[in-house]
């Protein structure tokens, strides 16, 4: 008679083969992963909390309340020194925001000029733009910080030499001085307007594409809404009065006083943080327009469109789809370089709350954390906003 097996081994038979299904063994090994890393964070914390004990720094957020006592060079928001730490955090935050933005834009838009231009037959264009392209994406983005800051802007005039146009806008080593709106009653309807006819060329836009998709007849978009957007606020301006008007700098004393200021620091982190982004961005555009089968501009061209059309309805909607992942990544890296600005005082978030906040309060956790979140943030924001963008210009499977 055959031996049957023992219970023992069943159970080590089933214990053997649980343990080689590679399902059970990931789940073992992702939560002794989980575990290390767990107890690491509570380690570093739990010392650097004893740490700070033994010193007698006290943790949290309340010093977010404290009276500043400093000034900033520029704010977005109202702000002196009587304000708080808090209130800094909101002024280097939106300082950021706004150099982003800004930057994104501009390299954007000159990053296309010039991968454009690089492709181009005029020879002329093509090896200006490769010049370009080669010398500004191999000098390291500090020194060309410390060059329009420096050896550009810092050799203006002095204010009462400034150079000028006509008697409203003035340029000296203080910055671009130029008229400021001032609102007044009304004013509000100007801009609703303007945020209308803003949203009518989209509505405009997104009707011309159906269109031509249905008739084959193009629509002129850029002059009709180019036109929507500049005299339907110019005639709700006109007709509610002309609630805005300006208020012109004037040099009073050692500098100008009223209108608004481009601070010199803004204009050379702007300057450098687009130039030399543009130049990243002019490679990922030529290496889309050449994925794009050269079939497609001989198909554009054999019905009589011309390069510029075949460009913009043929070429450029297609390189879209190999532009946007890398294009997202030359964004990203646009925000984090933006906080190289402490180096010549602009007074983004890492200048002004983790530079001056940090060593006036000591809370170095607390400071470090805040401003690492922000950029986490905006890092992860402006990714989403490209991936929804790209699952649009993605093709659609039939």
């Amino acid at each position: 008679m055959a031996a049957h097996p023992s219970s023992k081994d069943n159970s080590a038979n089933s214990l053997r083969k649980i343990w080689f299904d590679p399902n059970v063994r990931a789940l073992v090994f992702q939560i002794i992963v989980v575990i290390g890393v767990i107890g690491f964070f509570y380690y570093i914390i739990s010392n650097a909390l004893f740490n700070l004990e033994q010193r007698g720094i006290t943790t949290g957020f309340g010093f977010m309340n404290q009276t500043a006592g400093f000034g900033i060079i520029q704010s977005l928001v109202e702000y002196d020194e009587s304000h708080t730490f808090g209130r800094t955090f909101v002024v280097g935050l939106l300082n950021t925001i706004l150099i982003s933005i800004l930057g994104i834009i501009f390299a954007t838009i000159l990053g296309f000029i010039m991968g454009v231009a690089r492709l181009s037959n005029n020879w002329l264009i093509s090896k200006v733009a490769t010049v370009y392209i080669e010398t500004m994406r191999n000098i390291p983005l500090l020194l060309q910080i410390f060059f329009w800051y420096f050896a550009v802007l810092r050799a203006l005039p002095s204010p009462r030499q400034s150079a000028h146009i006509g008697e409203a806008v003035f340029l000296n080593v203080r910055g671009l001085y130029m008229p400021s709106p001032v609102m007044e009653a009304g004013s509000n309807i100007v801009v609703f307007a303007f945020i209308a006819a803003i949203i009518g060329s989209f509505i405009i836009a997104k009707w011309a594409k159906k269109r031509q998709m249905a008739t084959g007849q193009p629509f002129p978009v850029f002059s009709v809404s180019a036109g929507l957007i500049v005299l339907l606020p110019l005639l709700v301006f006109f007709v509610m009065g002309m609630p805005i008007s300006l208020d012109y700098p004037a040099l009073k004393g050692f500098n100008f006083q009223g209108g608004m200021v481009v601070i010199p620091e803004l204009a050379a982190l702007l300057v450098a943080l687009t130039t030399y982004t543009a130049a990243f961005i002019a490679e990922i555009v030529r290496s889309g327009i050449l994925a794009v089968s050269k079939g497609q501009s001989e198909a554009a061209e054999s019905l009589g469109l011309t390069r510029t059309q075949a460009l913009k309805l043929v070429i450029i909607p297609q390189a879209m789809r190999v532009i946007i992942p890398p294009l997202t990544s030359q964004y990203l890296n646009l925000t984090k370089n933006s906080s190289l600005a402490t180096a010549i005082g602009y007074p983004d978030l890492v200048s002004v709350f983790m530079g001056t906040t940090l060593n006036q309060t000591g809370q170095a956790i607390e400071v470090i954390a805040l401003t690492m979140a922000v950029y986490l943030t905006i890092s992860i924001t402006t990714s989403i906003l490209m991936n929804i963008y790209n699952k649009k210009m993605a093709l659609v499977e039939r």
